[in-house]
């Protein structure tokens, strides 16, 4: 099973992207992750990635879909995997057809734009350990203070509403458009996710095991 996982930022990726892992025993590749370990293993396009960024230029599309498709040819990816993070523009996604990466379906997990302004500007981490909160979801037994710890809970600048905002700007210009680009061909699955992450899962397995 090849798959592309598509949306907004806060719309539960990462948490789906490891209950699909865990079900059909198939790696996440994540983008940021994949560049960091070709920079470090010394790869031919991750000496080349390197350059931009020591440079503080962002890695041109090219690159990326290259260390991607060099990631995909590892022995872990033959029963399938999951791309988290790419394609994030019809551009890429052109770029990764171009190159023959091969995808079987296109899962979209759609949330508004209010809930996950809600969903994200709630979230809380302690500053000193790391834990995660959330106001409604998760609260701590003291406001503001860290369960584990006691130390002070922080809203990560991500999680600033105007932050928030401008992220789900980018996306919905920049990376919403592949929603039109793989229904027209016939791969896009949409799901609609749920206030309950275990609901939200059920729905996805459903829609991949052919049930949904």
């Amino acid at each position: 099973m090849k798959l592309i996982l598509l949306g907004a930022p806060g719309a539960g990726k990462g948490t789906q992207a490891e209950v699909i892992c865990d079900t059909f025993h198939i790696p996440s590749i994540s983008t940021g992750n994949i560049i960091r370990e070709a920079v470090k293993n010394g790869t031919e396009m991750g000496s080349m990635a390197k350059e931009y960024i020591e440079a503080g230029k962002l890695v041109p599309d090219e690159i990326i879909i290259r260390i991607i498709k060099e990631r995909l040819s590892a022995e872990d990816c033959k029963n399938g995997f999951i791309l988290d993070g790419v394609p994030r523009t019809v551009a890429q996604a052109e770029a990764l057809d171009a190159l023959g990466v091969e995808i079987d379906r296109v899962l979209n997990i759609e949330v508004k734009d209010d809930v996950i302004m809600k969903r994200l500007s709630g979230r809380r981490v302690c500053g000193a350990c790391g834990a995660s909160y959330h106001v409604q979801f998760k609260p701590s037994a003291k406001p503001e203070i860290c369960d584990r710890c006691g130390g002070q809970l922080i809203v990560r600048k991500d999680d600033e509403p105007a932050t928030v905002r401008e992220r789900l700007a980018v996306y919905h210009e920049q990376t919403e458009p592949l929603v039109d680009y793989y229904t027209a061909k016939g791969k896009l699955v949409t799901v609609e996710g749920q206030e309950n992450v275990e609901d939200t899962s059920r729905l996805i397995l459903a829609a991949l095991e052919g049930r949904g």
